[in-house]
């Protein structure tokens, strides 16, 4: 028998939240044809974020793996909700893009982003493998650490 994302995520003891509201004028995810884009997501756990600050000031690199994971559940969080609470309906992980709110001499963004790239291989397996880009941003809404979007293909 074929693993599930839902059981997948079940051997690794993660229970998705109920999926945010948008906070402003834009929607959580959007469907054309066979894609859901999934809005950038913070590290929320029960509502509040899991730390925040700056990677490379007080924030930690393994603290920022740990929000980029955190990010990436909250991405599957919306995206279960948009796909009818059904996310074997992921063929693919398509595209991961990490924010990553830093000091301007912190260059470790790519093994911070590994917390949310790492989760979807973990998740999808080779389907959860995807292009990616990383990048290093002055600060992020409500001083969080790390910010995820993703791009899927669905059927």
């Amino acid at each position: 028998m074929t693993a599930t994302p839902d059981s997948r995520l079940a051997d690794l003891e993660i229970t998705l939240p109920v999926a945010a509201a948008p906070v402003a004028n834009y929607v959580t995810t959007v469907r054309t044809g066979n894609q859901l884009i999934v809005s950038g997501q913070l590290p929320l756990v029960d509502g509040k974020l899991l730390i925040t600050g700056k990677l490379g000031d007080e924030v930690s690199v393994h603290a920022g793996v740990a929000c980029a994971r955190a990010c990436l559940i909250n991405v599957l969080a919306q995206a279960k909700a948009a796909l009818d609470g059904d996310l074997s309906r992921i063929t693919r992980v398509v595209r991961l893009g990490g924010f990553i709110a830093c000091a301007p001499e912190f260059t470790d963004q790519a093994t911070v982003m590994n917390g949310a790239s790492d989760l979807a291989v973990e998740v999808f397996g080779d389907a959860g493998r995807h292009a990616r880009s990383t990048i290093g941003v002055p600060s992020l809404p409500v001083n969080a650490p790390v910010e995820v979007e993703a791009l899927f293909e669905i059927a």
